[in-house]
């Protein structure tokens, strides 16, 4: 998996800097809370055979333990940074990580599904409260020269937390601790919680925006109930044998969301601070790479379920097994993703990201040709060129979108632009999750529910084609992703990150590479 760089931050009055040691220990402690959050969105994956074993867990509540977590996430990201705007930023981020602790315990004390699901919603919602204040605390705690040495450390830190992930929660599944199977892989939160908590209280100095946008309540009920309407009868529809009234749902979902963007327009005539700033999408470049960003989503969400449940329950193999698979992948992506940024992207402008669409769509058809060809019989190594090739073409994608979308935006604007742009990420990730209900569990069939090794392995042939055909879907996802990249400028610029600034609500840009979930 990749770092990626964040666009933007803020430009508000910087709090006194801490001095000495007391700023490098509150960063190590911001660090950690960016580690822990992406490792939680990349360890569940791993971990769905055996939580569906053990809870009983329908498919369509496998597919809300994630989603559920990347559409709270998606849709509080913006509101939380401008919370931390205005009653401060420290306040925010221990209030976000003690609600994500509480969360993680709750997850691995889940007695159903439903327990599960709903902690995981309060997680990703926590997240979205914690996450946004990070880069802004950096931002107005250390000087600018200093910020290039941070923001390093940071792009590596996410990094290491995207190729941790599956590994940590591969070992600690296998491992069954205790007894406890999956539960581990929230419950190792609650120790890294409190103690960020306690150094947090200590450490971070407070800060607030001189010029804080308000909070847009009524535009994110309005987003949530709209996006809500599409993805509950998408996700459960399969489960109810597609009713009418989820057709009745998904149709009506434009209709909220129109009155959604409609509200958006009077209230950024009427105060300037609409959830969404609407202007941003008359600007070609930023509108098509939003487009790309969200069907990148889409395909990345789809994709890393599916390849989880073909490894697990479609080839039979262990969580570490199908954890050491993946190395491959996110060594190639992180590689990719540094090389892109630092020496292809500044030479060869927007043909790197086309490359990289490419390159993926490449091993994404390899992938299907293995599937069927070697079938459950399909082994390791003989998966690894397919998972080469996607891991190396989504780095040279998903670190310099961001710039090269919001590249021709206003420098005014640049904090509004980034925290839509990932938010629109997380929401793609979220419909990719809930289109796995066609593209892949359609094809599993009704009979693919929860059951014991045997079973599965009698199951491995009907997970087997539910792979490939997901992998047609995700193909087509990067054909239409290779050619909205034609709207992007020729020439993208390099990450400048660490030097630019942005309005009073730039908090709500943290960048989260969109491929987790």
């Amino acid at each position: 998996m990749t770092t990626t760089v964040p666009a933007a931050h803020e430009a508000a009055a910087p709090a006194p800097a801490a001095a000495g040691r007391r700023r490098w220990i509150a960063l190590a402690v911001l660090l950690t809370a960016s580690f822990m959050d992406l490792v939680d969105a990349t360890i569940v994956n791993i971990a769905i055979p055996s939580i569906q074993r053990d809870t009983g867990a329908s498919f369509s509540a496998v597919q809300w333990v994630t989603a559920g977590y990347a559409l709270a996430f998606a849709l509080g990201l913006i509101t939380g940074g401008r919370l931390g705007d205005i009653y401060g930023r420290k306040k925010l981020f221990l209030l976000g990580m003690g609600g994500f602790t509480l969360a993680s315990a709750l997850c691995g004390f889940a007695a159903d599904p439903g327990m599960l699901v709903g902690a995981r919603v309060l997680q990703g919602a926590m997240a979205a409260l914690m996450v946004p204040q990070v880069l802004a605390i950096i931002h107005v705690s250390f000087p600018a020269g200093e910020r290039g040495k941070v923001f390093g450390m940071f792009g590596a830190v996410i990094g290491l937390g995207a190729v941790c992930g599956p590994l940590i929660g591969a070992l600690l599944t296998e491992g069954d601790l205790l007894g406890l199977e999956w539960r581990p892989i929230f419950l190792i939160n609650l120790p890294v919680g409190i103690a960020g908590m306690f150094l947090g209280r200590r450490f971070l100095t407070e800060s607030r925006a001189t010029q804080a946008l308000r909070v847009d309540l009524i535009g994110t009920a309005l987003a949530t109930v709209g996006l809500l309407m599409l993805l509950y009868p998408l996700t459960q529809g399969r489960e109810s044998g597609w009713p009418l009234w989820g057709f009745v749902s998904m149709a009506a979902s434009p209709l909220v969301l129109a009155v959604f963007v409609r509200y958006e327009r009077i209230r950024a005539r009427k105060d300037g601070s609409p959830l969404v700033e609407l202007s941003l999408f008359k600007v070609r470049t930023f509108a098509a790479g939003a487009g790309v960003q969200l069907t990148f989503g889409v395909v990345t969400g789809l994709f890393f379920l599916v390849w989880t449940l073909h490894m697990q329950l479609g080839l039979g193999w262990g969580p570490l097994h199908a954890g050491l698979t993946g190395v491959p992948f996110s060594l190639a992506c992180s590689t990719a993703a540094g090389m892109s940024v630092q020496k292809l992207v500044p030479r060869f402008g927007r043909a790197v990201l086309q490359a990289g669409a490419l390159i993926m769509l490449s091993g994404a058809l390899l992938y299907v040709w293995e599937a069927g060809h070697y079938g459950t019989a399909l082994q390791s190594w003989q998966m690894a060129p397919a998972m080469l090739l996607m891991g190396a073409g989504m780095g040279l994608i998903v670190a310099p979108i961001t710039d090269a979308a919001i590249s021709e935006v206003p420098a005014e604007h640049s904090g509004s632009a980034s925290g839509i742009f990932n938010t629109t990420g997380q929401l793609g990730m979220a419909l990719g999750l809930g289109l796995s209900s066609v593209a892949f569990f359609g094809v599993v069939g009704g009979t693919g529910e929860p059951g014991g090794a045997g079973a599965a392995a009698a199951l491995g042939p009907a997970f087997v084609d539910a792979t490939t055909h997901a992998l047609w879907w995700i193909s087509g996802g990067l054909v239409l992703i290779f050619g909205l990249l034609f709207l992007l400028p020729r020439r993208v610029p390099a990450p400048d990150a660490p030097e630019r600034t942005a309005p009073a609500d730039g908090a709500e840009a943290e960048q989260r590479p969109v491929l987790v979930s």
